[in-house]
Order: structure tokens, then sequence, then C-alpha cells
């Protein structure tokens, strides 16, 4: 059986984007409803994300036989269909999602998806699935594959390593990661030295190997 890291994710709209985002959430360990309204692309997922269903996105007794409601956060990831892309949104809104993420295709379709209420808009050419699934899934606050295996992600410092001085920390010998800069409330980043202390409200970048650094960010 698999082990979930993170809170489960409704996907709806499995293009390119989507099922990129589906399938590399459930690589990350992160149960996956995935729905799309089209036969041929839910039959050819099935079996690589944890849950699929065809369903109309567009028809809120559909969601919520689905129980789209009961989710903490959803990803419209819905293509050149903005009236369907907006309608979902909308309908998300409706069941009270915590946390919706929408994509969108121009500047316009994205102001309209932040006016009805999304809480995140992404733009594919920019954000692709691989680098939203970090960000949808976990704590990080965002990321970037830098190389093949090598990665800098931006987030929260966890709680073992509040109050304590950076060189005192073991942490590379312990994590294999680096934190390169530490940005205090209210100030701008700056570099991170033996001496530095990190707060509960500071953000941390932190570099390393990508499957390090993921498990870094992951710590509470």
């Amino acid at each position: 059986m698999a082990e979930y890291t993170s809170n489960p994710v409704v996907v709806i709209g499995l293009g390119r984007f989507g099922s990129s985002l589906a399938l590399e959430l459930t690589r990350r360990g992160t149960e996956v409803l995935a729905i799309d309204n089209r036969p041929k692309i839910t039959q050819a997922l099935a079996g690589q994300i944890t849950q699929i269903a065809t369903a109309d996105a567009t028809d809120i007794d559909a969601l919520q036989q689905l129980g789209v409601a009961d989710f903490y956060r959803a990803v419209v990831a819905i293509g050149s269909d903005i009236e369907s892309s907006i309608l979902t949104t909308s309908l998300l809104i409706e069941l009270e999602i915590n946390d919706i993420w929408a994509k969108a295709i121009s500047t316009q379709h994205g102001r309209i998806l932040s006016r009805i209420g999304a809480h995140h808009v992404v733009f594919p050419e920019h954000d692709m699935g691989e680098r939203v699934a970090h960000l949808v899934s976990g704590r990080m606050l965002d990321y970037m594959q830098v190389d093949e295996n090598f990665a800098l992600a931006k987030t929260k410092p966890p709680k073992e390593y509040v109050g304590l001085p950076l060189g005192e920390s073991n942490l590379r010998r312990k994590y294999g990661v680096t934190i390169v800069a530490v940005k205090a409330p209210g100030e701008d980043f700056t570099y991170a030295t033996a001496d530095t202390e990190l707060s509960y409200g500071d953000v941390i970048l932190v570099s390393g190997r990508t499957e390090q650094v993921e498990r870094f960010a992951e710590l509470p």
C-alpha cells in the first residue's frame, strides 16, 4: 500500500500540464484524484495515478459525487477552454476548497481567475507541472531544478533548526543540503553564515541534490 506524505490533491484537466502534474504528485507520494471529461485520456492514465475519474467538472453534482468537497487542495489544469476553467474554479470556491490553484493561458484569464477567488494562478509556459507539483504537495514556497539532479528551494525552516546557529547544526552532514540565504519578515534576503540563527517567521533558500532538498523541505 502506498504511503502518502502530504494532503490529497484534486487535479482537474489532464492535458499535458495536468497529467504531468498529477503523475509527478503521485510519484512524490501525494494521493491524487484526477478528473477529465475525455474517456480516452482517463483510460490512458488509469493505474498511474491514485484515483482517476471521467466526469464533467463544470457540473457541481458530479464534483460532489466524487467527494471533491472533502479535499483541502485542488488544481484546475483545464487547457484552452477558458469558460470551463472559470466555471470549474467558481464551483470549487462554492465547495469551499481551502487552496485552489488554477492554470491560466493569458494575463487576462489569470486576472479573472484571481478575481473570482483562485488562491494561486500559474502559467504553464513558466510553471511546468513538475515544479508546481513540488509547490502544491509540500512546504516549499518556490522551487527550481538547477541541473538534472541539483535543486534550489525556498521554504520555511524546520523547527529542529530554529534558534540553533547553522555552524552547530550538522545540517549538511545529516541532510546533505546547504542553507544559502535567509530572509527575516520585512527584510531582504542575506547570505547565511555559521553564526546565522533561524527563526520561525524566516524564509530560507536551500540547495543540494534534488531528493535531499525534497526530503529537507518536508521536515516539520
